[in-house]
Protein backbone atom coordinates (compact mmCIF):
# COMPACT_ATOMS: atom_id res chain seq x y z
CA UNK A 1 0.00 0.00 0.00
CA UNK A 2 1.42 3.55 -0.99
CA UNK A 3 1.73 6.40 1.59
CA UNK A 4 -1.06 7.88 0.14
CA UNK A 5 -2.95 5.02 0.08
CA UNK A 6 -2.37 4.98 3.32
CA UNK A 7 -3.52 8.20 4.73
CA UNK A 8 -6.45 8.64 2.39
CA UNK A 9 -8.06 5.33 3.62
CA UNK A 10 -9.30 7.31 6.68
CA UNK A 11 -10.79 9.57 5.03
CA UNK A 12 -13.33 7.78 2.89
CA UNK A 13 -13.00 4.16 2.69
CA UNK A 14 -12.38 3.23 6.27
CA UNK A 15 -14.01 6.64 7.44
CA UNK A 16 -13.82 6.22 10.81
CA UNK A 17 -17.73 7.67 11.79
CA UNK A 18 -18.99 7.00 8.41
CA UNK A 19 -17.80 3.55 7.52
CA UNK A 20 -16.16 2.16 10.56
CA UNK A 21 -19.07 3.16 12.69
CA UNK A 22 -16.46 3.66 15.89
CA UNK A 23 -16.75 6.99 17.96
CA UNK A 24 -20.27 7.19 18.41
CA UNK A 25 -20.40 8.74 21.60
CA UNK A 26 -18.34 11.85 21.21
CA UNK A 27 -19.67 11.99 17.54
CA UNK A 28 -23.29 12.02 18.63
CA UNK A 29 -22.71 14.24 21.97
CA UNK A 30 -20.22 17.06 20.27
CA UNK A 31 -21.19 17.28 16.45
CA UNK A 32 -23.38 20.05 17.51
CA UNK A 33 -21.50 22.58 15.56
CA UNK A 34 -18.72 22.78 13.24
CA UNK A 35 -16.73 24.56 16.08
CA UNK A 36 -17.13 21.85 18.80
CA UNK A 37 -16.34 18.81 15.90
CA UNK A 38 -12.97 20.99 14.73
CA UNK A 39 -12.34 20.58 18.87
CA UNK A 40 -13.00 17.47 18.93
CA UNK A 41 -11.28 16.13 15.92
CA UNK A 42 -8.36 17.90 16.29
CA UNK A 43 -7.56 16.49 20.18
CA UNK A 44 -8.46 12.74 18.83
CA UNK A 45 -5.91 13.05 16.29
CA UNK A 46 -2.89 14.48 18.69
CA UNK A 47 -3.81 11.64 21.22
CA UNK A 48 -3.89 9.12 17.89
CA UNK A 49 -0.65 10.51 16.14
CA UNK A 50 1.19 10.45 19.41
CA UNK A 51 -0.31 6.93 20.80
CA UNK A 52 -0.13 5.61 17.71
CA UNK A 53 3.69 6.70 17.18
CA UNK A 54 4.95 5.28 20.56
CA UNK A 55 2.91 2.02 20.33
CA UNK A 56 4.67 1.60 17.16
CA UNK A 57 8.33 2.28 19.01
CA UNK A 58 7.62 -0.30 21.67
CA UNK A 59 5.40 -2.51 19.98
CA UNK A 60 8.38 -5.51 20.33
CA UNK A 61 9.20 -4.45 23.49
CA UNK A 62 5.70 -5.29 25.16
CA UNK A 63 4.84 -8.63 26.30
CA UNK A 64 2.06 -10.28 24.34
CA UNK A 65 -0.14 -10.36 27.21
CA UNK A 66 0.43 -6.97 28.60
CA UNK A 67 0.07 -5.17 25.96
CA UNK A 68 -3.65 -3.49 26.01
CA UNK A 69 -2.93 -1.74 29.72
CA UNK A 70 0.26 -0.88 28.09
CA UNK A 71 -1.43 0.57 25.41
CA UNK A 72 -4.06 2.21 27.60
CA UNK A 73 -1.17 4.05 29.84
CA UNK A 74 0.40 5.27 26.47
CA UNK A 75 -2.79 6.78 25.57
CA UNK A 76 -3.72 8.44 28.36
CA UNK A 77 -0.52 10.02 28.82
CA UNK A 78 -1.43 12.30 25.42
CA UNK A 79 -4.65 12.57 26.37
CA UNK A 80 -3.76 14.03 29.76
CA UNK A 81 -1.46 16.12 27.52
CA UNK A 82 -4.11 17.39 24.93
CA UNK A 83 -6.30 18.09 28.10
CA UNK A 84 -4.09 20.57 30.17
CA UNK A 85 -3.03 21.98 26.31
CA UNK A 86 -6.73 22.65 25.54
CA UNK A 87 -7.32 23.95 29.27
CA UNK A 88 -4.27 26.60 29.06
CA UNK A 89 -5.05 27.68 25.10
CA UNK A 90 -8.82 26.50 24.02
CA UNK A 91 -11.24 29.00 24.80
CA UNK A 92 -13.70 28.43 27.75
CA UNK A 93 -16.73 27.76 25.84
CA UNK A 94 -15.04 25.12 23.64
CA UNK A 95 -13.76 23.76 27.21
CA UNK A 96 -17.52 23.58 28.71
CA UNK A 97 -19.21 21.97 25.29
CA UNK A 98 -16.75 18.92 25.17
CA UNK A 99 -16.07 18.84 28.42
CA UNK A 100 -15.91 15.03 29.71
CA UNK A 101 -15.75 13.99 26.31
CA UNK A 102 -11.57 14.98 26.20
CA UNK A 103 -10.65 12.71 29.44
CA UNK A 104 -12.95 9.98 27.70
CA UNK A 105 -10.88 9.81 24.54
CA UNK A 106 -8.77 7.39 26.79
CA UNK A 107 -11.94 4.66 25.93
CA UNK A 108 -12.42 6.03 22.18
CA UNK A 109 -12.76 2.79 20.08
CA UNK A 110 -10.78 4.45 17.02
CA UNK A 111 -7.59 5.10 19.16
CA UNK A 112 -7.21 1.59 21.28
CA UNK A 113 -8.54 -0.11 17.92
CA UNK A 114 -6.32 1.46 15.51
CA UNK A 115 -3.11 0.65 18.41
CA UNK A 116 -4.23 -2.80 18.41
CA UNK A 117 -4.91 -3.23 14.75
CA UNK A 118 -2.06 -1.45 13.22
CA UNK A 119 0.10 0.81 14.67
CA UNK A 120 1.62 -2.70 17.32
CA UNK A 121 1.94 -4.43 13.65
CA UNK A 122 3.63 -1.67 11.08
CA UNK A 123 6.60 0.60 11.31
CA UNK A 124 6.41 4.02 12.89
CA UNK A 125 6.18 6.00 9.29
CA UNK A 126 2.89 3.81 8.46
CA UNK A 127 1.61 4.55 11.81
CA UNK A 128 1.87 8.32 11.41
CA UNK A 129 0.04 8.04 8.24
CA UNK A 130 -2.27 6.19 9.44
CA UNK A 131 -2.96 8.43 12.44
CA UNK A 132 -3.00 11.11 11.03
CA UNK A 133 -5.65 9.43 7.96
CA UNK A 134 -7.72 8.40 10.62
CA UNK A 135 -7.46 11.70 12.99
CA UNK A 136 -8.55 13.87 9.87
CA UNK A 137 -11.42 11.43 8.24
CA UNK A 138 -12.71 11.54 12.18
CA UNK A 139 -12.15 15.27 12.24
CA UNK A 140 -13.92 16.02 8.79
CA UNK A 141 -16.89 13.53 9.64
CA UNK A 142 -17.56 15.75 12.61
CA UNK A 143 -17.36 18.83 11.13
CA UNK A 144 -19.86 17.72 8.57
CA UNK A 145 -22.62 16.51 10.34
CA UNK A 146 -21.48 19.59 13.06
CA UNK A 147 -22.14 21.92 10.19
CA UNK A 148 -25.63 20.81 9.16
CA UNK A 149 -26.54 20.33 12.87
CA UNK A 150 -25.85 24.17 13.28
CA UNK A 151 -27.06 25.21 9.85
CA UNK A 152 -30.53 23.28 10.16
CA UNK A 153 -30.69 24.32 13.59
CA UNK A 154 -30.13 28.22 13.91
CA UNK A 155 -28.86 28.74 10.56
CA UNK A 156 -25.19 29.97 11.33
CA UNK A 157 -21.82 28.64 11.04
CA UNK A 158 -18.93 28.54 13.14
CA UNK A 159 -21.56 31.03 15.00
CA UNK A 160 -21.69 33.18 12.22
CA UNK A 161 -25.77 34.07 11.03
CA UNK A 162 -26.21 32.86 7.20
CA UNK A 163 -29.72 32.82 7.02
CA UNK A 164 -31.60 34.42 9.75
CA UNK A 165 -33.99 32.12 11.40
CA UNK A 166 -37.03 34.01 13.83
CA UNK A 167 -36.50 30.57 15.93
CA UNK A 168 -34.10 28.51 16.13
CA UNK A 169 -34.90 24.38 15.22
CA UNK A 170 -33.96 22.90 18.98
CA UNK A 171 -34.31 19.05 17.44
CA UNK A 172 -30.73 19.51 16.07
CA UNK A 173 -29.20 20.66 19.22
CA UNK A 174 -30.15 17.06 20.72
CA UNK A 175 -29.42 13.96 20.25
CA UNK A 176 -32.31 12.97 18.20
CA UNK A 177 -31.33 15.50 15.78
CA UNK A 178 -27.70 13.90 15.54
CA UNK A 179 -29.46 10.39 15.08
CA UNK A 180 -31.50 11.83 12.09
CA UNK A 181 -28.32 13.62 10.53
CA UNK A 182 -26.28 11.02 10.87
CA UNK A 183 -28.58 8.36 9.53
CA UNK A 184 -28.30 10.40 6.35
CA UNK A 185 -24.47 10.42 6.14
CA UNK A 186 -24.81 6.37 6.28
CA UNK A 187 -27.22 6.24 3.83
CA UNK A 188 -25.83 8.79 1.55
CA UNK A 189 -22.10 6.88 2.30
CA UNK A 190 -23.68 3.40 1.10
CA UNK A 191 -25.59 4.42 -1.74
CA UNK A 192 -22.15 6.37 -3.07
CA UNK A 193 -20.36 3.10 -2.19
CA UNK A 194 -22.59 0.78 -4.20
CA UNK A 195 -23.07 3.45 -7.03
CA UNK A 196 -19.19 3.55 -7.78
CA UNK A 197 -19.05 -0.64 -7.49
CA UNK A 198 -21.67 -0.73 -10.15
CA UNK A 199 -20.45 1.68 -12.33
CA UNK A 200 -16.73 0.09 -11.88
CA UNK A 201 -19.12 -3.96 -12.73
CA UNK A 202 -17.96 -5.03 -9.52
CA UNK A 203 -19.61 -6.34 -6.62
CA UNK A 204 -20.07 -3.97 -3.14
CA UNK A 205 -18.01 -5.55 -0.30
CA UNK A 206 -18.04 -4.16 3.16
CA UNK A 207 -14.31 -3.27 4.64
CA UNK A 208 -12.86 -6.22 6.26
CA UNK A 209 -13.52 -4.00 9.51
CA UNK A 210 -16.94 -4.14 9.87
CA UNK A 211 -16.43 -8.00 9.88
CA UNK A 212 -16.04 -9.63 13.25
CA UNK A 213 -13.67 -12.19 12.69
CA UNK A 214 -11.10 -9.36 12.25
CA UNK A 215 -11.87 -7.33 14.69
CA UNK A 216 -10.68 -9.48 17.83
CA UNK A 217 -11.30 -7.02 20.36
CA UNK A 218 -13.97 -9.46 21.84
CA UNK A 219 -10.90 -11.33 22.23
CA UNK A 220 -8.97 -8.77 24.57
CA UNK A 221 -10.26 -10.17 27.83
CA UNK A 222 -9.48 -13.61 27.21
CA UNK A 223 -5.75 -12.96 26.59
CA UNK A 224 -5.38 -10.96 29.85
CA UNK A 225 -7.14 -14.39 31.60
CA UNK A 226 -5.33 -16.79 30.21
Amino acid sequence: MTAWREFTKGLWDENPVLVLLLGMCPTLAVSSSVKNGLGMGMATCFVLLGSNVVISLIRKLVPKKVRIPCYIVVIATFVTLVEMLMTAYAPAELNEALGIFIPLIVVNCIVLGRAEAFASKNTIGRSILDGLGMGAGFTLALMALGGVREFIGSGTLFEMQVIPFKHEFMLMKFAPGAFVVLGLFLAGMNWLTMRKAVRDGKAYVAPAELNCAHCHLCDLGKDQND
